[in-house]
């Protein structure tokens, strides 16, 4: 990465600076919310869950659980002074179920005691009888069967498909299962809900990505107004999506307990309940017919998405909008038309997650893609170089773009990779081995940067600067491990031009930044720093006259001055958002700001007998525009695709017929570990590349490498492939997400394969 040489040594921008806890996240020293200390008279929570999918509450009998040791009460819906249902649509978010419950895992109760120990022990003395309703709906299929929808459903459409599928030499259809996938942040759901004694204020120190939605959420449960609320963020350990709107019906579990108490209430979720109780990423099925020439041009595609939402609407529909949004990936499909649906079951309400409905319909993408290459007996890379958009063009919802730096990222990945040498030895490789087959891929993405409103993309930033010189620095932005805060004290030194071990971040919290927006969407340092930016610009404008007068003064020297002049040091910062939209009615718009561009090209080694795999080596080469912090960016880049490795080979939720989830915990359910990471891994940033759009020419990547994670998948299927031609099996096999071991050893098809 270039240091532009116009830069003073000390502006820390573009340098590859240390996370600022990173050696506190190291040692275990960084606090989280269940590493603070117990406030006095403290209380524990417990949750009683549904374990039914869907059935009508006879009755809740709590005589039992209140006879236990430490138990102080059992809070129930009743319990809640004002709202326990939120309608963000027509369906309700619900605090605890009163009347019926929809899926199991569903908050009933809670039971509040002096331990976490008692809590837990009294909850399962709660009787709940239960009057099955039908029917339960889990899955896509059984969605589809009892047309149980979340409205509205979306369509996009460009060219003229039917017309289109007329003239082409080759049609192949099929469809794609991609399964859900847990959260797995190492800091489970954690709310500490201390109430102030007066003016029934409440401070609330919660693990969230959006703090002004539990200020929302909680104020409207207790019926108080938003500013006797509190809402603190430290640091979040981990979040990908997962610690938004549920959180918020959790710190309203916390806080209701809380306010009927007048005791501070803390509830951390164990592992095993936290899997059962949250939703995760959308199953998806994907359905596709495509057409395109024995050259390998695609000319018509025709895909429908079908998303399990889960039970209540969360986010679903905006998922499944980028799904449809994001679907074309790398690749310039002249006759297109996507439709996608999102199913309501009776499962736990699947939420936001990192990549939010691209990882799933780009797989789908690259799935058909594959299977063309196989059909026209052309390699993928090739129908992949074919189909790749090539000059300024424009999207199927009508937005300009320019790919010269996916191409660029493509050709680069190529080089890096020495693929088509590699390729070669990997054939050697396979000719001398019949139980052990290696395999090879490169995929390029396109991944779009954006909210799609320009509301959601608003931030603000708060500075001071005291009177010793020292700046303190808050902004909307929420800590999850990405390094924003350090990122943000890079942008305020450059700014301020002072150097970074002045200035210090708290906390982010309601009192100092009100409505802030979620961290979300890879946007945080991308609004955030232009907030930072925009405050310190402000108090350098104002010390102005003062260093004017004294050149050669130092920073305190100014500041000093500046008091004794009655200059105020304090300022906030504001950015109105990205002017992005989109219009459903007419197919077109502007949802995205600028994209990112990548490749993968990854090689695997499989196990015939076992299914078993071994990840040996991945380059990736990523165009994130000038990067503000090449280590942190780089980290970043490694974690999204050691997580998309988990999306695409390993991660796998298995449910009971009666909908109640086996995996809760890392027995039962797989999470790349060390040993799963390639064990060669090179991670590039494409040089020279400008981004006008963003913050220093930077580019928002906390999601897109976690698509790059598939270039596993491509490889594994490449091994699988050549296993069955070598075993003379020509028929067409379908591969399904996760790609575990299991599947790998039934597509090695042999006689003990037969036998089962």
């Amino acid at each position: 990465q270039d240091i532009e040489p116009s830069q003073s040594p000390e502006d820390p921008v573009g340098r590859p600076i240390m996370h600022q806890s990173g050696i506190m996240h190291a040692t275990g020293e960084a606090v989280y919310i269940d590493d603070l200390p117990s406030v006095d008279g403290e209380l524990f929570l417990a949750v009683v869950t549904s374990s039914r999918a869907h059935a009508k509450i006879v009755s809740i009998d709590t005589s039992e659980a209140l006879k236990e040791p430490g138990v102080f009460d059992i809070i129930t819906a009743h319990d809640v002074p004002a709202t326990n249902e939120f309608y963000y649509s027509d369906d309700p978010e619900v605090i605890f179920a009163r009347h019926k419950v929809i899926c199991v895992g569903q908050i009933v109760c809670a039971v509040i005691a002096d331990s976490d120990v008692h809590a837990k022990q009294a909850t399962a003395k709660v009787k709940i009888e239960y009057e099955v309703l039908e029917p339960v709906i889990l899955t896509i299929e059984e969605a589809i069967k009892h047309n149980s929808f979340f409205e509205p459903k979306r369509q996009l459409e460009q060219g003229n498909v039917d017309q289109a599928f007329e003239t082409v030499d080759n049609i192949i259809e099929g469809e794609i299962h991609i399964g859900g996938q847990e959260h797995f942040y190492m800091e489970t759901q954690s709310v500490l809900a201390v109430p102030k004694g007066e003016d029934k204020e409440m401070d609330l120190y919660v693990s969230t990505q959006h703090p002004a939605i539990i200020q929302e959420v909680v104020a409207a449960s207790l019926g108080v107004p938003a500013n006797r609320i509190m809402c603190h963020v430290k640091r979040v350990g981990g979040a990908f999506g997962g610690k938004l709107l549920k959180t918020g019906l959790l710190a309203s579990v916390a806080a209701v307990a809380a306010n009927k108490t007048s005791r501070p209430v803390r509830l951390i979720l164990s592992r095993g309940d936290d899997m059962l109780i949250t939703g995760g990423r959308h199953p998806f099925i994907g359905k596709y017919k495509v057409g395109f020439m024995n050259d390998g041009r695609i000319r018509a595609v025709d895909a429908k998405y079908y998303i399990n939402g889960g039970c209540s609407p969360d986010e679903s529909v905006l998922v499944a909008e980028v799904s449809l949004l994001k679907m074309d990936n790398a690749y310039k499909i002249p006759n297109l038309r996507c439709l996608a649906c999102v199913c309501k079951t009776n499962l736990p309400s699947n939420t936001a997650f990192r990549g939010f409905g691209f990882p799933q319909s780009a797989l789908v993408t690259e799935t058909w893609i594959t299977e063309v290459a196989d059909k026209t007996g052309l390699s993928p890379e090739k129908i992949r170089e074919i189909n790749m958009y090539k000059e300024n063009d424009q999207t199927h919802f009508k937005q300009k773009l320019d790919p010269q730096n996916l191409i660029r990222c493509w050709n680069e990945c190529m080089e890096k990779s020495a693929y088509y040498s590699r390729k070669t030895a990997v054939n050697e490789f396979n000719k001398q081995n019949y139980w052990k087959k290696k395999g090879i891929a490169i995929v390029p993405m396109k991944f779009p940067f954006g909210l799609g409103t320009r509301y959601l993309s608003q931030a603000a930033a708060l500075v001071h600067i005291y009177t010793d010189g020292s700046v303190l620095l808050t902004h909307g932005g929420i800590e999850m491990g990405q390094g924003i805060h350090t990122k943000m004290m890079q942008v305020a030194s450059r700014e301020l031009n002072i150097p970074m071990s002045c200035i210090h971040f708290c906390e982010t919290s309601t009192t100092t930044v009100p409505n802030a927006c979620a961290s979300v969407g890879s946007a945080g340092t991308d609004v955030n720093g232009m907030a930072v930016k925009d405050a310190c610009q402000t108090l350098r404008k104002r010390l102005q006259p003062i260093i004017h007068k004294n050149p050669k003064g130092t920073w305190n020297d100014w500041i000093k001055e500046a008091f004794e002049q009655s200059v105020s040091l304090s300022a906030t910062g504001y950015f109105r958002g990205y002017n992005e939209n989109m219009d459903w009615e007419k197919g077109e718009g502007q949802p995205f700001t600028y994209f990112l561009y990548g490749a993968a090209c990854s090689e695997v080694e499989i196990n015939c007998l076992t299914g078993d795999h071994k990840n040996l080596r991945t380059d990736i080469v990523m165009d994130i525009g000038c990067s503000i912090n090449p280590a942190v960016d780089i980290g970043q880049i490694e974690g999204a695709f050691v997580q998309g490795i988990g999306l695409y080979t390993m991660e796998e939720l298995k449910y009971s017929p009666e909908g109640v989830l086996y995996t809760r915990g890392p027995d039962q359910y797989k999470i790349p570990a060390v040993c799963d990471i390639p064990e060669q891994f090179s991670v590039s940033l494409l040089s020279s590349s400008q981004n006008p759009y963003a913050i220093y020419a930077s580019k928002g990547l906390g999601e897109a490498g976690l698509f790059l994670g598939c270039s596993v998948f491509f490889a594994l299927r490449d091994a699988v492939t050549s296993v069955r031609n070598e075993r003379g099996l020509k028929n067409a096999f379908a591969l399904n997400s996760p790609l575990t071991a299991e599947q790998i050893r039934a597509s090695c098809a042999d006689d003990f394969t037969e036998k089962v």
